[in-house]
């Protein structure tokens, strides 16, 4: 029988009306518990320890340890023959008559062997601490010195990020460790590679976070944090202030409501005399698109639209835990580029810091409007080398692909941008120049304001892009040359999952971007 038959007609009309409010009340009481499950995880913008690995990299052994031997391809054939008949046939039957790159097998004497082409690979060792059993101790032994990456390798195998799984993902007192450790006796090897895996766990913990529990607002308390460890100092102009020096970060920002106003982040660390490094770090903290809305798919993993913040803050960690001698500062124009009644619209002319005034083709071309302000605000100051780091085009991965982040200088930082591109290939974490060619200029000329956001057609995007940029790039009233500058265009993200580099946010060009003022301003 139908139940709603037997009603009475009053009452089901009352019900008729009272049903819509009671869906939507429901709606709103999930998203609250949605909402109260994520501050459990991320309460306040905390982000997991990014010393997390440290348990995993150990300087001394406390205990008995496991050895793990490390052959490469050359030297397998003259090994292999010159084990016993029996350990022969129980590698041929455990399927190593040859040799496989990446191998692991526990030899009959209770080590472990490990078969890898390349040892001085930066992922080389990134497999084991996953593949290990994790309630022993190990040491690498190897004919050859290892190479210094090896604890970088480990340490970047021992990343994931399970802040927003639920309470029955939490470790048990009796379980054992996620993973295996591994002993680092050279202590500056160890100190090289803790310094980057924090910036690298930053970075890559940034990216991941949930843009419910990372917008703006979580982004300054986790900038905060960091400022504070480092005893750096750090301002922020929020809201409506930003009307007064900043307007594009304001109009790409403002309609994202009062609990996530845009921001500009500024910290500021080191000796006021030393050589000044300043950072700009693009922190879109979700890209709906704007009212120029996005398709859903292209949506769905808008949340790493910050990931040049992440990027900067991950290289300023890196930067003051080497304490490398050089005045830092760091700004970070902090937003949601949000849809609402107030949202800027196609066509609006916008008017940066330095008054140049900019025609919008499209709302989705937001990111280099918000970075405007904050490098001319960071010109202001003159610095010795500008960098920026932007999650900017999809031009830039088509060039390019998802894992090279796309590199751009002014005249006068085009032989450091060279210097970039080999330190990059030196440390293994690449980026590749491409040219500011000023032919394509032409393309974002407005036709009633200075500028426009977009390039006339669907070619040249990350050029187009990287010149809109340098429009903002000055020099001083004194009417000296423009600062030294360098330009990233990344993706941020890995789309898929393999050893030490899981799928999600991931740090690409900062490990250079750090070894290239290290050498130039270091100790």
């Amino acid at each position: 029988s139908n139940p709603k038959a037997q009603l009475p007609m009053r009452c089901q009309t009352a019900l008729a009306l009272a049903l819509p409010s009671m869906i939507h009340a429901f709606a709103r009481g999930a998203r609250r518990l949605r909402r109260d499950v994520r501050a459990l995880a991320l309460a306040g913008g905390a982000l997991p320890s990014r010393d997390r690995f440290a348990p995993n990299l150990v300087s001394d052994a406390s205990g008995p340890t496991t050895a793990v031997l490390v052959l490469g391809k050359d030297e397998y054939d003259a090994w292999l023959a010159a084990q016993p008949a029996d350990a022969q046939a129980y590698l041929a039957a455990a399927g190593f008559a040859k040799f496989k790159d990446d191998g692991l097998v526990l030899l009959p004497e209770r080590k472990w062997a490990f078969f890898t082409k390349n040892a001085s690979a930066l992922f080389a060792f990134a497999s084991l601490p996953a593949r290990l059993p994790s309630d022993a101790l190990y040491t690498l032994e190897s004919a050859e010195p290892l190479p210094a990456t090896a604890a970088l390798s480990w340490g970047l195998g021992c990343y994931s990020f399970d802040a927003c799984k639920g309470t029955g993902a939490a470790p048990k007192p009796d379980d054992l460790p996620k993973f295996a450790s591994l002993v680092v006796p050279d202590a500056s090897d160890a100190a090289a590679a803790a310094t980057a895996l924090r910036g690298t766990y930053l970075c890559r913990d940034l990216i991941n976070a949930p843009a419910g529990d990372m917008g703006p607002a979580e982004l300054e308390a986790v900038a905060r944090d960091l400022a504070a460890s480092a005893g750096a100092s750090m301002s922020v102009v929020e809201g409506d202030d930003l009307l007064e020096g900043y307007p594009q970060i304001h109009a790409v920002g403002r309609a994202a409501g009062e609990a996530q106003q845009p921001r500009l982040l500024d910290i500021v660390w080191g000796e006021e005399d030393a050589p000044k490094v300043t950072l700009v770090g693009k922190g879109v903290c979700f890209d709906t698109g704007g009212l120029d809305i996005k398709p859903a798919a292209a949506m769905l993993t808008m949340k790493k639209d910050m990931g040049g913040a992440a990027h900067v803050l991950g290289l300023a960690a890196m930067i003051m835990d080497a304490r490398l001698p050089v005045r830092l500062r760091v700004l970070v124009p902090a937003v949601e580029n949000a849809i609402s009644g107030d949202a800027f619209r196609p066509g609006d002319v916008l008017v940066a810091r330095n008054g140049k005034t900019t025609e919008i083709g499209n709302t989705d071309a937001e990111g280099r409007l918000v970075l405007a302000d904050a490098l001319v605000e960071a010109c202001r100051e003159d610095p010795d080398l500008l960098i920026d780091c932007a999650t900017l085009t999809g031009a830039g991965r088509v060039a390019l692909g998802t894992d090279v982040p796309a590199l751009f200088a002014n005249d006068p930082g085009v032989a450091v941008a060279d210097e970039l591109v080999a330190e990059s290939a030196a440390v293994q974490d690449q980026v590749w120049r491409l040219p500011l060619w000023p032919g394509y200029r032409e393309q974002i000329d407005g036709k009633i304001a200075d500028l426009k956001n977009i390039g006339a057609g669907p070619y040249g995007g990350a050029i187009t892009a990287a010149l809109y940029l340098a429009e903002f790039v000055e020099a001083k009233d004194d009417g000296g040359a423009a600062p030294p500058w360098l330009h990233l265009d990344m993706m941020a993200y890995n789309t898929g999952a393999k050893p030490g580099r899981p799928e999600g946010g991931e740090a690409m060009g900062m490990r250079a971007l750090f070894r290239l003022i290290e050498k130039r301003y270091g100790k």
